[in-house]
Protein backbone atom coordinates (compact mmCIF):
# COMPACT_ATOMS: atom_id res chain seq x y z
CA UNK A 1 0.00 0.00 0.00
CA UNK A 2 1.35 3.42 -0.97
CA UNK A 3 2.27 5.85 1.75
CA UNK A 4 -0.22 8.68 2.11
CA UNK A 5 1.32 11.98 1.07
CA UNK A 6 1.37 14.84 3.55
CA UNK A 7 1.57 18.62 3.50
CA UNK A 8 5.29 18.25 4.16
CA UNK A 9 5.62 16.14 1.00
CA UNK A 10 3.73 18.81 -0.94
CA UNK A 11 5.96 21.51 0.58
CA UNK A 12 9.11 19.68 -0.54
CA UNK A 13 7.67 19.01 -3.99
CA UNK A 14 6.75 22.68 -4.46
CA UNK A 15 10.12 23.77 -3.11
CA UNK A 16 11.75 21.64 -5.83
CA UNK A 17 9.45 23.27 -8.39
CA UNK A 18 10.43 26.84 -7.46
CA UNK A 19 14.11 25.89 -7.18
CA UNK A 20 14.01 24.61 -10.76
CA UNK A 21 12.09 27.73 -11.80
CA UNK A 22 14.64 30.08 -10.22
CA UNK A 23 17.49 28.24 -11.96
CA UNK A 24 15.70 28.58 -15.31
CA UNK A 25 15.06 32.26 -14.63
CA UNK A 26 18.78 32.73 -13.98
CA UNK A 27 19.44 31.31 -17.45
CA UNK A 28 16.80 33.49 -19.14
CA UNK A 29 17.51 36.88 -17.54
CA UNK A 30 20.85 37.52 -19.31
CA UNK A 31 19.15 36.83 -22.66
CA UNK A 32 16.32 39.21 -21.77
CA UNK A 33 18.85 41.85 -20.73
CA UNK A 34 20.71 41.48 -24.04
CA UNK A 35 17.43 41.63 -25.94
CA UNK A 36 16.12 44.73 -24.19
CA UNK A 37 16.53 48.04 -25.97
CA UNK A 38 16.26 50.63 -23.19
CA UNK A 39 18.92 51.15 -20.55
CA UNK A 40 16.21 51.07 -17.87
CA UNK A 41 14.95 47.64 -18.95
CA UNK A 42 18.50 46.29 -19.18
CA UNK A 43 19.20 47.60 -15.67
CA UNK A 44 16.00 46.04 -14.31
CA UNK A 45 16.87 42.62 -15.75
CA UNK A 46 20.42 42.84 -14.42
CA UNK A 47 19.22 43.78 -10.93
CA UNK A 48 16.73 40.92 -10.94
CA UNK A 49 19.45 38.48 -11.98
CA UNK A 50 21.53 39.42 -8.93
CA UNK A 51 18.48 39.18 -6.70
CA UNK A 52 17.60 35.76 -8.13
CA UNK A 53 21.08 34.44 -7.29
CA UNK A 54 20.44 35.35 -3.65
CA UNK A 55 16.99 33.74 -3.79
CA UNK A 56 18.52 30.48 -5.04
CA UNK A 57 20.91 30.57 -2.09
CA UNK A 58 17.96 31.02 0.28
CA UNK A 59 16.20 28.03 -1.26
CA UNK A 60 19.34 25.96 -0.80
CA UNK A 61 19.39 26.99 2.86
CA UNK A 62 15.76 25.88 3.21
CA UNK A 63 16.58 22.50 1.67
CA UNK A 64 19.39 22.21 4.21
CA UNK A 65 17.03 23.15 7.07
CA UNK A 66 14.64 20.35 6.15
CA UNK A 67 17.42 17.84 5.53
CA UNK A 68 16.80 17.41 1.80
CA UNK A 69 19.22 17.84 -1.11
CA UNK A 70 18.69 20.99 -3.18
CA UNK A 71 17.22 19.49 -6.32
CA UNK A 72 14.79 20.89 -8.78
CA UNK A 73 11.79 19.30 -10.38
CA UNK A 74 10.88 20.36 -13.90
CA UNK A 75 8.37 23.18 -13.82
CA UNK A 76 6.21 23.31 -16.93
CA UNK A 77 4.74 26.67 -15.94
CA UNK A 78 8.06 28.53 -15.88
CA UNK A 79 9.21 26.81 -19.07
CA UNK A 80 6.06 28.07 -20.77
CA UNK A 81 6.52 31.62 -19.50
CA UNK A 82 10.17 31.63 -20.62
CA UNK A 83 9.18 30.24 -24.04
CA UNK A 84 6.68 33.08 -24.42
CA UNK A 85 9.46 35.58 -23.61
CA UNK A 86 11.63 33.99 -26.32
CA UNK A 87 8.78 34.33 -28.80
CA UNK A 88 8.40 38.01 -27.91
CA UNK A 89 12.13 38.54 -28.42
CA UNK A 90 11.91 36.86 -31.84
CA UNK A 91 8.62 38.36 -32.99
CA UNK A 92 9.26 41.91 -31.77
CA UNK A 93 13.02 42.25 -32.30
CA UNK A 94 13.91 45.80 -33.36
CA UNK A 95 10.35 46.91 -32.56
CA UNK A 96 9.39 49.73 -30.20
CA UNK A 97 7.13 47.17 -28.49
CA UNK A 98 10.00 44.82 -27.58
CA UNK A 99 10.75 46.21 -24.12
CA UNK A 100 7.05 46.41 -23.22
CA UNK A 101 6.74 42.73 -24.18
CA UNK A 102 9.83 41.74 -22.21
CA UNK A 103 8.57 43.60 -19.15
CA UNK A 104 5.22 41.82 -19.43
CA UNK A 105 7.07 38.49 -19.61
CA UNK A 106 9.11 39.40 -16.55
CA UNK A 107 5.91 40.27 -14.72
CA UNK A 108 4.42 36.90 -15.63
CA UNK A 109 7.47 35.33 -13.98
CA UNK A 110 7.04 37.56 -10.92
CA UNK A 111 3.38 36.66 -10.56
CA UNK A 112 4.19 32.96 -10.74
CA UNK A 113 6.91 33.39 -8.12
CA UNK A 114 4.63 35.43 -5.85
CA UNK A 115 2.03 32.65 -5.84
CA UNK A 116 4.63 29.97 -5.15
CA UNK A 117 6.45 31.84 -2.39
CA UNK A 118 3.21 32.92 -0.72
CA UNK A 119 1.96 29.34 -0.67
CA UNK A 120 5.30 27.93 0.52
CA UNK A 121 5.48 30.49 3.32
CA UNK A 122 1.96 29.59 4.49
CA UNK A 123 2.76 25.88 4.43
CA UNK A 124 6.08 26.41 6.23
CA UNK A 125 4.26 28.20 9.04
CA UNK A 126 1.66 25.41 9.19
CA UNK A 127 4.46 22.85 9.41
CA UNK A 128 6.29 24.76 12.16
CA UNK A 129 9.21 25.60 9.85
CA UNK A 130 9.53 29.16 11.13
CA UNK A 131 13.05 29.81 9.84
CA UNK A 132 12.08 28.54 6.38
CA UNK A 133 8.95 30.72 6.49
CA UNK A 134 11.07 33.78 7.28
CA UNK A 135 13.39 33.04 4.35
CA UNK A 136 10.44 32.47 2.03
CA UNK A 137 8.84 35.72 3.18
CA UNK A 138 12.05 37.62 2.48
CA UNK A 139 11.98 36.35 -1.11
CA UNK A 140 8.23 36.94 -1.39
CA UNK A 141 8.69 40.59 -0.42
CA UNK A 142 11.47 40.95 -3.01
CA UNK A 143 9.23 39.47 -5.72
CA UNK A 144 6.40 41.86 -4.84
CA UNK A 145 8.82 44.81 -4.92
CA UNK A 146 10.23 43.71 -8.30
CA UNK A 147 6.72 43.40 -9.74
CA UNK A 148 5.94 46.95 -8.61
CA UNK A 149 9.19 48.24 -10.12
CA UNK A 150 8.40 46.53 -13.42
CA UNK A 151 4.93 48.10 -13.40
CA UNK A 152 6.48 51.52 -12.83
CA UNK A 153 8.99 50.94 -15.63
CA UNK A 154 6.24 49.94 -18.03
CA UNK A 155 3.99 52.86 -17.07
CA UNK A 156 6.76 55.43 -17.07
CA UNK A 157 7.66 54.97 -20.67
CA UNK A 158 8.02 51.53 -22.18
CA UNK A 159 4.31 51.07 -22.87
CA UNK A 160 4.10 54.56 -24.37
CA UNK A 161 7.08 53.86 -26.63
CA UNK A 162 5.32 50.71 -27.82
CA UNK A 163 2.15 52.62 -28.67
Amino acid sequence: MAKEKTLHDLFVDTLKDIYYAEKQILRALPKMKRGAESAEAKKAFEAHELETETQVERLEKIFDLIGKPARGKQCAAILGIIEEAKEIMDDFADSPALDAGLISSAQAVEHYEITRYGTLKTWALQLGLDEAAALLDETLQEEIKTDKLLTQLAQSGENAKAA
